[in-house]
């Protein structure tokens, strides 16, 4: 399989490892999927690099490609019909220019009506980060019509496969309300994976040891360590801006922030109070409710039972080590 050549921190690199996900990805176009599947997990966990290469996965198994990221500005019909593929292009253009990526995301019913129409095909939808361009409001509809493609179509197709990619916060709740697609969580990368993507990193470095303990295998956490220049305080000061760790917020959840820095399952607790939660999960700081270790439940390999050294808690987790990072400066900083 080609691998896809990726934007990562200002370099170009390879997609690295992932080979249970992408055989995963291989297992469905077999098949095809019978809902949507609809993948959450940490930002910056790699979910936009294992889409781009999915995409390329199912076409070169014989799939008509309908790949959108409308927040990236990436769009693209890799579909056999001229017509669809050059009207897909104009409207995705125009929808760019008018800052209205939500409307390629609602178009994209329509150019799959039109290629069945002219071709019964296989075809996948590989849709990434849809649901901030459409408004969270919209996302449930949205995982509908996905559905009610694969279910009811106007016309025949031989397989469908329909991926889907959101961030953690409240998205993978306001979708998991209903039973219109299966949420399947994806988390940071392996130990081997890590190492394949550090080692395409140029420039004098960290060992691979303090690099992993830093970001916990996460690819985005490793490019904001990279561009702060290593330093991971001041990537962690960085980080905890972007994320308004204020000092009214942090001094009114102190005691709880300070247990759920060393343990996360502190949040577990049936004490816990759910406006934090609620807040931690929104900022995509935390994963709440982290899924069963069981492969199946998973894209990719599923992270360890607990490590409390890289945040991880059996139903709580941060999102890496330097969210984690990020909250006990914000602490401190209060003080």
């Amino acid at each position: 399989m080609r691998r896809v050549k990726l934007r990562f921190a200002g370099l170009e690199v390879e997609f690295a490892d992932r080979e249970r996900a992408l055989q995963q990805v291989l297992e469905w176009a077999e098949k095809g999927t019978w809902h949507p599947i609809v993948v959450f997990g940490p930002e910056g966990c790699g979910k936009t690099a294992w889409l781009r290469q999915a995409a390329e996965a199912l076409r070169e198994k014989g799939y008509e490609v309908f790949y959108i990221h409308p927040l990236d500005k990436l769009v693209y019909a890799e579909v056999s019909v001229p017509g669809v593929r050059e009207a897909f292009a104009e409207l995705a253009r125009k929808a760019l220019a008018e800052e209205a990526p939500g409307r390629i995301a609602w178009a994209l019913f329509d150019f799959v009506r039109d290629l069945l129409k002219a071709r019964k095909s296989k075809v996948a939808v590989v849709a990434d980060d849809v649901f901030q361009a459409i408004g969270l409001s919209q996302a449930a509809a949205y995982v509908k019509g996905l559905l009610n493609m694969i279910e009811h179509p106007l016309h025949g197709y031989e397989k469908m496969v329909v991926l889907v990619a959101t961030s953690e916060g409240v998205s993978r709740r306001e979708i998991g309300r209903h039973r219109w697609a299966d949420l399947m969580p994806m988390w940071s990368m392996s130990r081997r994976g890590f190492e394949q993507l550090y080692d395409q990193v140029p420039g004098p470095k960290p060992d691979v040891e303090e690099a992993w303990r830093i970001t916990g295998g996460n690819p985005g956490a490793l490019a904001r360590l990279y561009e702060a220049k290593w330093d991971a305080g001041r990537a962690a000061t960085k980080l905890a801006s972007s994320k308004e760790l204020t000092a009214s917020f942090v001094e009114k959840w102190r005691r709880w922030l300070e247990e759920t820095v060393e343990d996360p399952d502190t949040l577990w607790r049936a004490d816990a109070p759910e406006e934090l939660v609620g807040e931690l999960v929104a900022r995509n700081l935390i994963v709440y409710n982290v899924y069963d270790r069981e492969p199946w439940l998973w894209v990719d390999q599923p992270p360890p039972e607990k490590d409390l050294e890289l945040g991880i808690g059996k139903r709580v987790a941060w999102q890496t080590p330097l969210h984690r990072e990020a909250v006990r400066r914000a602490l401190a900083e209060a003080r």
